[in-house]
């Protein structure tokens, strides 16, 4: 059984992905998260509803030993399952001008969007490299396109993904695995909530905020065959804010 796994899925962006794959490919999800068991949960139970399948996968993703107890745990438990599709979303903001910023501050975001994504795919990647099939996609954001004031640690950590897409894809392409970055701008989630969009929304031609499901019919894209020659690329998502 092909399944994706989707890191960050409990909420957001993570969760439109993990809801719009179980609906396209009919992939068995796990769904993973950190802390919010119930908002995770209610993801599981939508999937399901729908007629799909997904579990629950908890680990911090900065953590590696808990990345590779948890995930080498389900794959010895679940043999005939192979995760297909994995999908990096994890990540957190904790925005503040640099001169003034924490130092944790700085590794805390770092950690969980450039970090994370080493622990995971390197765990992951190990199966697709032995089917030669698999599909990555890293969720960037257009702060790591051009750099956002006040955002220093999270521009530093969404262009590093950037760098990583590009650096794994010329790695991995011989083996059938295509690597990806989608660069998202002002998406309503639960990371927006609290922003004031109306200056945003003058720079931005479309004069709205993005959808996370528009974001997820892209990623689903990504991890069709449909996609299978497109690798190493960074597409952005952002209504021409920038393009």
């Amino acid at each position: 059984m092909n399944c994706a796994l989707v890191t960050g899925a409990s909420k957001g962006i993570g969760k439109a992905i993990a809801l719009q794959l179980s609906k396209d490919h009919q992939l068995h999800i796990l769904i993973n998260f950190s802390s919010d068991v119930e908002s995770a949960m209610l993801v599981v139970n939508e999937i399901v509803a729908s007629g799909g399948s997904a579990e629950l996968l908890q680990f911090k993703v900065e953590n590696k030993i808990e990345v590779d107890k948890i995930l080498n745990d389900w794959q010895n438990n679940n043999p005939e399952k192979f995760i297909s599709v994995l999908v990096n979303n994890a990540g957190i903001t904790r925005d503040g001008w640099l001169m003034w910023m924490p130092e944790n501050n700085w590794d805390d975001v770092i950690s969980v969007s450039l970090k994370g994504l080493f622990n995971v795919t390197q765990n992951v990647m190990k199966k697709m490299l032995h089917n030669k099939y698999g599909r990555i996609i890293n969720i960037s954001s257009v702060s790591g396109m051009k750099g956002v004031a006040g955002q220093t640690n999270y521009s530093t950590a969404k262009a590093g993904i950037l760098g990583a897409t590009k650096a794994l894809a010329q790695e991995v392409a011989k083996m059938k695995i295509t690597v990806n970055a989608v660069a998202p701008g002002l998406i309503k989630s639960a990371m927006t909530e609290n922003v004031n969009a109306d200056p945003y929304l003058k720079v931005i031609p479309v004069n709205r905020m993005g959808e996370p499901e528009e974001v997820a019919h892209l990623v689903s894209f990504l991890a069709s065959d449909k996609s299978a020659y497109i690798t190493g690329e960074v597409i952005n998502i952002n209504g021409g804010l920038y393009s």
